[in-house]
């Protein structure tokens, strides 16, 4: 905050498409979609007319013994799109939240549904994972440097090492591994599988740890385990649904239903907060009894399915079938592949992840050796901060510059997005 108190902070007044517009009389290409939310782009006609006419209409009602039109066929359409075998829809307020429900609902669910299996009111979770700031997503989180500060205030997990290829904890190198990283995990399992509710996981993508990418089927294979050891797989979507992989989700890719889905984000295109928890019939049933059994899961938020929220989000699902946004992506994906392969040349690059329209470039100081920039340098921040003087709005994760647009950018300003990134990166590396 010291040193950001010393820069001219960047006003935003208006944005349309992919362009920010700051109070500075200047436009920013949107690199991070505002932080992961937008989709279709600014002021989406769409959208902005769902939002307009829902207003007319209702902003609010709660949902505690009533509910309205836009729940429920959100809820409908939700589920329509969702992993097949997810039919269950809990509204909440974002991404932190949706997960706090995921983490509320599987421990309850096994002491209601099968009290004698074990305690399980643990989890297990990978380290350099991120779910969110409030207490139980930072439990099991695994960023030592946003979270270290409060674990006197977290509850006990079980972490294991992530599919970091790259930095392989193993030292070993995929695919010859056969991606041994899974083994301390089913260990893990096998002997405290009593204990776990549930393993949580960021399918295919770590975000927050600088977009590391899990290797074709390990998703597969964690969702093999837990229902061999009777663990419920939690999948984190947060980041990664709505297009940002390729496909709608990234549990997707490889037909993996977890038992439990979190998303946020993109749910409304990045118009409204709004996030719900997604589950199976079978988690659902758990909580089905007697008034007098007191089964009821105890958890609500004041806005849950705010109805503007969610008749923004039933636009922004309808603008992803009428306008094919992601068939249209594809092209788009291969592009951006095509035109990062050129970072390979820099001698400051180390690695470049990329998993559908989610790119993170991992900058080091030594490529031989990985050795990392020490954070006191800032080199990520100084890199974004040469990129917004060429018109380009980033953010980094530590030494890992991300580059996440909308779905609907267009190839020319995508390649202008990369442009200013990979000179941006030679101006700060002099490289």
């Amino acid at each position: 905050m010291h040193e950001w108190e010393q820069e001219d902070p960047l006003i935003i007044e208006r944005a349309k498409g992919a362009y920010l517009y700051g109070t500075d009389g200047r436009k920013y290409l949107d690199g991070v979609s505002s932080i992961w939310l937008t989709v279709h782009g600014h002021r989406h006609p769409a959208l902005d007319r769902a939002l307009r006419t829902q207003s007319g209409k209702m902003a609010h009602s709660t949902l505690l013994g009533l509910s309205h039109p836009p729940a429920i066929e959100l809820a409908r359409e939700l589920i329509r799109i969702a992993p097949r075998g997810l039919t269950r829809v809990f509204y909440s307020d974002d991404g932190s939240t949706a997960m706090e429900v995921a983490l509320k609902m599987a421990v309850q669910y096994w002491q209601q549904r099968t009290p004698g299996i074990g305690s399980k009111r643990t989890f297990l979770h990978l380290q350099l994972s991120y779910h969110g700031d409030t207490a139980g997503a930072m439990s099991v989180g695994g960023i030592d440097l946003f979270h270290r500060r409060f674990r006197p205030l977290l509850f006990p997990t079980v972490a294991a090492e992530p599919p970091y290829c790259y930095r392989c904890p193993l030292n070993l190198t995929f695919p010859s591994c056969k991606m041994a990283c899974l083994d301390p995990i089913e260990r893990i399992l096998k002997q405290r599988h009593r204990d776990i509710a549930g393993l949580v996981i960021e399918p295919l993508v770590q975000a927050a740890a600088g977009m590391i990418t899990a290797p074709a089927g390990y998703l597969t294979r964690l969702r093999r385990l837990c229902t061999t050891y009777k663990v419920l797989l939690i999948a984190d979507e947060v980041a990664t649904g709505f297009g940002r992989t390729g496909r709608m989700f990234a549990c997707d890719h490889e037909g993996v239903t977890p038992d439990l889905m979190a998303i946020s984000k993109g749910l409304t295109g990045g118009y409204m907060p709004l996030a719900a928890t997604l589950a199976t019939e079978k988690i659902y049933r758990g909580f089905l009894g007697r008034y007098d059994e007191w089964r009821t899961f105890f958890h609500g938020h004041s806005y849950t399915g705010n109805p503007l929220g969610c008749a923004v989000a039933l636009a922004n699902l309808a603008v992803f079938r009428k306008e094919r946004t992601l068939a249209r992506l594809q092209p788009k994906i291969a592009a951006m592949a095509r035109l990062l392969r050129s970072f390979k040349d820099l001698p400051h690059v180390g690695e470049i992840r990329q998993r559908g329209f989610m790119a993170g470039i991992e900058l080091v100081r030594d490529r031989s050796t990985k050795a990392p920039y020490p954070l006191g340098q800032r080199i990520g921040q100084r890199v974004v901060l040469e990129a917004r003087r060429h018109g380009l709005f980033l953010r980094p994760l530590g030494n890992v510059i991300v580059l996440m647009p909308p779905l609907t950018v267009t190839v020319r300003e995508l390649t202008r997005m990369v442009t200013i990134v990979r000179e941006s990166i030679c101006m700060v590396t002099k490289s």
